[in-house]
This record gives C-alpha cells, structure tokens and sequence, in this order.
C-alpha cells in the first residue's frame, strides 16, 4: 500500500468529520473515535504533526437529520 502526502495547503476539518467529538475532559477537550484519542488541540493537527500526513481516517458527516 502506498500513502501520497497531501499538499500544505489541503486542511482536514475535524469539525465536519463523524468521528470527531467534544470531550467532558477540560484538560483535554477534543477527541477522535476512528483512532481512539483525545487531545487539547484538533485531532487532524496531532495526527498530522505525529505521522506527517493528513488523517486517513477522515469520514464527512452525514448530511440532513435522520
């Protein structure tokens, strides 16, 4: 499997994703449920800072309300 590096100017939203979520921990408040982790910043800016490239597991909400 071959991973292609995302340009600089390409942003996940963490905001727009289904797994990202607002956590009760004041320390840290945001939090992802694809890779299981919580952290005081956007997850897309750890996973990104961490391993170099764009989160892979980025999934857009669904639109309209069930």
């Amino acid at each position: 499997m071959t991973f292609r590096k995302m340009p600089d100017t390409f942003r996940t939203d963490c905001g727009t994703c289904r797994h990202f979520y607002v956590t009760w921990d004041g320390h840290f408040p945001k939090g992802c449920k694809a890779l299981n982790f919580k952290s005081r910043g956007m997850p897309s800016i750890v996973v990104r800072s961490s391993s170099g490239l764009d989160c892979l597991k980025f999934e857009p909400k669904a639109s309209g309300r069930a």
